[in-house]
């Protein structure tokens, strides 16, 4: 192997790390099976939510996780691989892709990395039915001000029963 190939492999093994580390989650898929017709439509669902999804050679992706302290892969990098780096949602690529895999029922998921943990298949099914961040902070806000609500419906009824 040259020199010159050595340090493209490198430099693409340091571009992957900082999307790692940039990335809230980063899934693995298997696409075997998929036809580019639905590859064009996952992808055009995956870019709507400003998810970069790329097909990386296994031993780069190996390389660039061991490089982040992420150990373990070494199985689930086996076979052809393509990754999906969600950087603005970490629930949304694992929704997307387990959605597609679902309804094609040719794709399957093969794991992946999440707010600084290693997932396992089943970690990223759990993942994909979490619902999206804005409804969790909705229910957050009213189980917040329920309390207050209560209260503040009591006191208005004992007001209403004085008057």
């Amino acid at each position: 192997m040259s020199k010159e190939s050595i340090a493209l492999k490198e430099k693409e093994v340091a571009e992957i790390v900082g999307k790692i580390k940039r990335a809230k989650s980063v899934i693995l898929i298997d696409y075997r099976g998929i036809t580019v017709f639905d590859d064009t439509r996952m992808r055009n669902a995956l870019r709507a939510e400003k998810i970069e999804y790329k097909v990386i050679k296994n031993r780069i992706m190996l390389r660039a996780f061991n490089a982040t302290g992420y150990a373990g892969f070494d199985k689930t990098l086996e076979g052809p691989t393509a990754v999906a780096f969600g950087y603005a949602d970490a629930v949304a690529p694992a929704k997307i892709l387990t959605e597609t895999a679902k309804k094609l029922n040719k794709m399957a998921v093969k794991g992946g990395v999440a707010e600084g943990r290693k997932l396992s298949v089943a970690d990223v099914m759990n993942l994909a039915k979490m619902p999206p961040k804005p409804v969790l902070v909705g229910q957050l806000l009213g189980m917040l001000t329920s309390p207050m609500r209560s209260l503040a419906v009591a006191l208005a009824e004992v007001a209403k029963k004085k008057a």
